[in-house]
Formats: C-alpha cells, sequence, structure tokens
C-alpha cells in the first residue's frame, strides 16, 4: 500500500492556520475600530455636555473658563442607547461666583457626577435635560478672595498649622500694630462659611483692659458667615479646610441638574 506523503498533510493545516489568523486579525481591526468610533462619540459628547455646563453656570450669574468634561465608563455607545451614564468628571477653572454683590474667586472646581440621565436626543440637538443623581467634589477658594470680604485694608488670610490664620495693621490706642491669629472654620446649616476670629494678639499690645477690648471688638468685625448658595450646580458646602493653596471646599448635591431644559 501507497504510504500518504507529507505535503498532502501540511497544506490544510497551513491553510487553516492561516483562516485564524486572518480571522484573529480581522477580529482585531474590529475591535479597534470600535473602540475609536466609542471614544469619538464619547469626544462629541463631552463637547456637548461641556457647552451645556457652561450655560447653567452664566444663568446662575457665575463665570469660568471654558469647562472641562470627561465621560467615564466603558464601552459609551451602549450607556448613549441607555440614556443614562456612570460617571462624568467636570473641571471649572477660574469660578467667580457672587457673594452678596461682591466676586468670590475659586481657582478649581472640579466634580464627578454619577448616574447621569441624557437622552440621545437631548445630546443630538442639546435641548432638553441632562440630570445627575449625585454631584460630588472639591474646589478652593483664593485666601486674597476671602480677604477683599473682610473689606480690612491690609489684611492677610494664610493657612497656619492646619487652620486658617489672620496677620493685619490694627491701630491700638495710637500705636500701629501687627495683629496675628487663627479662625475657627465651621461649615452652617444652610451651607454658608462661618469664620470666627477669637484667638488674637499683637506683640506690643498695652497691657490695659481697653486694649484688649479693642482687639477683641477687631476680632468680631473680622468673624463673618460666607454664603455659598450660588455655587455652580447647585453645589452645597458639605466641609471646609484651610490648605496652603486656599480654603478647600467639599462640596455636593443631589437630583442636580446640568442644564437647563431648552
Amino acid at each position: 500500500m501507497a504510504e500518504a506523503h507529507p505535503a498532502y498533510e501540511e497544506r490544510p493545516r497551513r491553510r487553516g492556520r492561516k483562516v485564524l489568523i486572518t480571522l484573529v486579525v480581522l477580529l482585531l481591526v474590529l475591535v479597534g475600530l470600535l473602540a475609536v468610533a466609542d471614544r469619538v462619540a464619547a469626544g462629541m459628547a463631552e463637547r456637548a455636555i461641556a457647552e451645556q455646563v457652561r450655560q447653567e453656570v452664566a444663568r446662575q450669574d457665575a463665570q469660568s473658563a471654558a469647562p472641562s468634561v470627561e465621560v467615564g465608563g466603558f464601552p459609551f455607545l451602549t450607556q448613549v442607547l441607555d440614556g443614562r451614564y456612570e460617571r462624568i468628571s467636570i473641571g471649572l477653572r477660574d469660578v467667580r461666583a457672587s457673594v452678596e454683590g461682591d466676586a468670590l474667586s475659586l481657582p478649581e472646581l472640579n466634580v464627578d457626577a454619577r448616574d447621569v440621565r441624557a437622552s440621545l436626543e437631548t445630546l443630538r440637538t442639546r435641548q432638553g435635560d441632562v440630570v445627575a443623581e449625585t454631584v460630588d467634589g472639591r474646589g478652593v477658594i483664593a485666601y486674597d478672595s476671602l480677604a477683599k470680604l473682610l473689606d480690612r485694608p491690609g489684611l492677610t488670610l494664610n493657612e497656619r498649622d492646619g487652620k486658617l490664620a489672620v496677620t493685619a495693621p490694627v491701630d491700638v490706642l495710637g500705636q500701629k500694630l501687627t495683629v496675628t491669629g487663627t479662625a475657627e472654620v465651621t461649615v452652617g446649616k444652610e451651607g454658608q462659611v462661618s469664620l470666627r476670629f477669637a484667638d488674637l494678639d499683637a506683640e506690643g499690645l498695652p497691657q490695659v483692659p481697653l486694649a484688649r477690648t479693642l482687639l477683641n471688638n477687631y476680632a468680631r468685625s473680622i468673624s463673618i458667615d460666607v454664603p455659598l448658595q450660588d455655587l455652580p450646580l447647585h453645589l452645597k458646602v458639605r466641609e471646609v479646610k484651610p490648605l496652603p493653596r486656599g480654603l478647600e471646599v467639599t462640596v455636593g448635591a443631589k437630583d442636580v441638574p446640568i442644564n437647563s431644559a431648552g
């Protein structure tokens, strides 16, 4: 009986391997194209949402640099079809919020919006509601902006050993002294930030009761409540902490309209 030629056995195997390799390559290309399409669609949505955020910030009489938006979660296209997005990160820079006629400066405000509802039609036409179930983030209030609200010439604020510290020139009984001290910083029920300066002192302060009374009066005059009800995206202050770069505020809200119905 004739023996089978080895070449005839190898050819089908080689053809099978080539077909398998071709299928794998085509699958990888298809996955790559889908990934690219997914990111392109995400980029379009990010630009649309950024414009919605810009308009919403303006409606609240606040100002900021152009918002940066990043849509989280993968794949993006399935989120589009569902009309619900896992996470949308929004970055605002150079925010200026109105506080009783004065502008309060926040160099940065970064928030994460979770479980965001937005239909495909809303993203396409930019008409309709974009609502986040929860929004949480952090912002920083510039110390010089906060000092302007206190309205005392020469007064400066900074962080010292984890506390809000003040330095200011004060005239006490005809002597020009430099007052220093710290404040207790808390968040009120309505979301306002309360500054209470109760531990002030000045080198060379005359050791008479009137001098101490004048210093205590000065401390009360710069102890204020900073209303922050008009932060962008209806955010409310939950915590506050002095940092070297500014007064950090932790903010949050629920059922937040990222836009207003158009």
